[in-house]
């Protein structure tokens, strides 16, 4: 892992270049207060303070550089400093005022997936700051961040369920966490019939993955999140277009898994159960097939009609097993549809919950952090769309109406009412790469949960 705390240090007065954020409308009125020499520098790099523009004056000597960060309006936002950390040559950096929320873009703009490729060594861009607590807030959320990205980047071949599980392990051991794993045919046995199915066809056995860690005294949060491997689409398959980005839909697991260390390196005052159902959906002759009807932990029957929507099957069992131990509070995060993506785009992940004032708290904690959110409806109307006429509902409705509603109906049925409920259809994924975010994995939504969890909790 990157060591993020080694990019953020506390003002000491050793030698550093200052770093001046700057927006457009504050270039001239700063200008006007600088030398010949500052101001022909600016003129001729052509900075004009934009969003993500940077700029080196050089000095007389070592002590006189100045380098210059064009940022939006108003207190500096996660990603403010970003394209900064990726441009600036390597060495150290004074930040003029307040580092706001940028330590996470400063962090991240200077972290690689290096699994399969050699990269030469960098030296680290090192930004000083007097703002303390910010630095000790974004170090752990850049480490959760670049755990989600390193998670979803690794290849399924890479990435089992038993893999999956391996990373729950050696997350949880500095913690003193307690994991359990339910491996293959022992699903069954232990009721948990969906996450079978599901993962039954593949080589690598299906898993559930449960995390326990906290005081038993103090509040249950439940946190669940949707670990498919790699989805071909089952016997629905996916065409080549669909399937190129199928190492991702372990996104959810991979915010659970993030989100649960943030609550354990803070020591939240809560009883965490972490729960990530582990599974490939994979194509041979006992994979489960459209028309089969397959049980599920809650007891409730399911018509399968679409093999392709799978994560809501392995996610049901989990919410049946969270609810049986009256959590004060259960989120769920799941990869879990291409019309969240739709409606919605790939940076805005759907937030569904079932309490107005819980779904307001998460996305205000959304808008405070800059993870922003969007709520859909649970419109109860569209639950007639998952009637079968022999199970107690399909898997997938008809048509192409409302596919993110219908999903989250479906798991909503596995939620106990008066249960506090959030659920994320996120993306997981950046598809064109932007100071501090490369393309390929990334957390959407996982910020959000943490800001909102460590105002309750904390």
């Amino acid at each position: 892992m990157t060591d993020f705390a080694a990019m953020l240090a506390p003002a000491d007065g050793q030698p550093a270049v200052p770093l001046i954020p700057l927006a457009a409308d504050q270039l001239a009125a700063w200008l006007a207060g600088q030398g010949e020499r500052v101001r022909t520098g600016v003129a001729a790099q052509g900075f004009k303070a934009a969003a993500d523009q940077v700029a080196m004056i050089a000095g007389d000597g070592p002590s006189d550089w100045l380098a210059l960060a064009g940022v939006a309006t108003g207190a500096l936002g996660p990603w403010a400093l970003a394209a900064a950390a990726q441009k600036l040559p390597p060495g150290r950096y004074a930040l003029a005022g307040e580092l706001g929320q940028a330590g996470l873009g400063w962090c991240l703009a200077q972290h690689r997936f290096t699994r399969y490729r050699r990269a030469e060594p960098v030296a680290p861009r090192v930004l000083t700051t007097t703002s303390l607590a910010a630095i000790h807030a974004a170090v752990p959320e850049a480490e959760a961040v670049a755990l989600v990205r390193d998670l979803i980047d690794t290849p399924a071949g890479d990435l089992t369920p038993a893999d999956l599980a391996q990373a729950v392990i050696d997350i949880a051991r500095p913690f003193g966490a307690d994991v359990r794993v339910v491996t293959g045919e022992a699903l069954l046995s232990e009721n948990f019939p969906a996450i079978h199915a599901v993962g039954r066809a593949a080589s690598a056995a299906p898993r559930l993955i449960e995390l326990y860690w906290g005081d038993a005294a103090h509040p249950r949060l439940a946190i669940i999140g949707k670990g498919i491997t790699f989805d071909s689409g089952g016997l629905n398959i996916k065409p080549t277009s669909g399937m190129a980005n199928m190492k991702k839909d372990m996104g959810g697991a991979a915010h659970a898994l993030a989100l649960a260390r943030l609550v354990m390196q803070a020591g939240l005052r809560v009883r965490l159960h972490m729960l990530i159902p582990a599974a490939e959906n994979a194509i041979s002759g006992n994979a489960f097939r459209p028309g089969d009807i397959i049980a599920t932990r809650a007891g409730k029957t399911v018509e399968i009609t679409n093999t392709d929507a799978e994560g809501r099957l392995v996610l049901c069992d989990c919410l049946a097993l969270a609810a049986e131990h009256s959590p004060e509070l259960m989120i769920d995060f799941a990869t879990l549809t291409g019309a969240a993506r739709v409606a919605l785009g790939p940076q805005l992940p759907a937030l569904f919950a079932n309490d107005d004032a819980l779904a307001s708290e998460y996305l205000a904690a959304g808008a405070s952090v800059g993870d922003p959110l969007w709520r859909l409806p649970l419109w109860a109307p569209y639950q007639d769309m998952l009637k079968s006429e022999v199970a107690d509902m399909v898997n997938s409705a008809d048509g192409g109406f409302a596919g993110a509603i219908t999903a989250a109906l479906f798991l909503e049925r596995f939620v106990p009412a008066g249960l506090p409920w959030l659920h994320l259809d996120t993306f997981a994924w950046t598809p064109a790469a932007k100071p501090g975010r490369p393309k390929g994995g990334e957390a959407l939504g996982l910020r959000a949960a943490w800001a909102m969890l460590r105002s309750r909790y904390q």
